[in-house]
């Protein structure tokens, strides 16, 4: 039944719109806590900040957001009752927080406004591709201390003795030696001068007829193989070279921005 008078029907709308308006309002808010509504845009960041981080927002790790922002607000308020609000220690860590804040915002503002294109990662993986270009060369060598120990393992050797086998038992070289003395697939700048051009002076089954002196000892070398160097392909490092590249963009950002402000501050470098 309709009420029959006009301000019977406005004083119904109007409870009609604040109940609304009420509902509304709780459902912008997770808790109550002594009297005080907790806002859910709280735990929307918490969850927006685990999800940057990495972490997958399942309804647990939601749940324990909650949890968390309701804890804090009445740890807050209870912080609050006692006035540690008006401690210098707070304001001085205030201070720094919301420092640390707007750098952070700084900083992503500037990586979503100045984002790295495929077209620049591709040209540094080009860059990067073009000096790892070259021979890979698979050695093996067995590592002793003294010459004449080098020169009683090629004897050995150039008699049938396993390469392998005399790595394991002699070769002080404790990475390579318990793989009997493989080194694996590597560019020869990798490896000490000395050793290096005895390496490649070597063809695909060649034993160096000398011991090699280095630094570390003298060295028995046999050449197993050689390839084209190995490249990943774009799309599997993309990832990893944009990522290094907005590191050197927000590093010039900074290196800027310091030149460019006017103190008479003198850093340490």
């Amino acid at each position: 039944m309709k009420p029959k008078f006009p301000a019977v029907r406005h004083a119904l709308a109007l409870a009609l719109t604040t109940l609304v308006a009420i509902g509304a309002a709780q459902a912008q808010n997770i808790a109550v806590v002594n009297g005080k509504p907790v806002p859910k845009a709280r735990v929307d960041t918490l969850i927006q900040q685990a999800e940057k981080a990495g972490q997958k927002a399942s309804p647990e790790m939601q749940q324990q957001a909650r949890d968390q922002v309701v804890l804090r607000e009445i740890f807050t308020q209870e912080a609050e009752r006692r006035g540690l609000q008006s401690s210098a220690d707070y304001r001085a860590q205030m201070e720094l927080a919301r420092q640390s804040i707007l750098i952070r915002q700084l900083f992503d503002d500037f990586r979503v406004k100045n984002p790295v294109t495929d077209e620049a990662a591709k040209a540094e993986y080009d860059k990067f591709k073009s000096q790892a270009a070259g021979t890979e060369y698979r050695a093996r060598h067995i590592l002793v201390e003294k010459e004449d120990e080098a020169k009683a393992l090629i004897a050995q050797l150039k008699g049938g003795a396993s390469f392998e086998d005399l790595a394991k038992k002699s070769s002080k070289d404790p990475g390579s030696g318990a793989n009997g003395g493989d080194l694996d697939f590597a560019k020869p700048d990798a490896y000490v001068p000395e050793f290096s051009k005895a390496m490649i002076a070597l063809k695909k089954g060649e034993l160096t007829p000398e011991p090699v002196k280095s630094q570390f000892g003298y060295h028995v070398i046999r050449l197993d193989d050689t390839r084209e160097a190995q490249f990943p392909d774009f799309e599997s490092v993309k990832g990893q070279i944009k990522q290094r590249l907005e590191q050197v963009k927000a590093q010039q950002f900074q290196e800027g921005l310091r030149a460019k402000a006017k103190t008479d501050y003198k850093f340490a470098q």
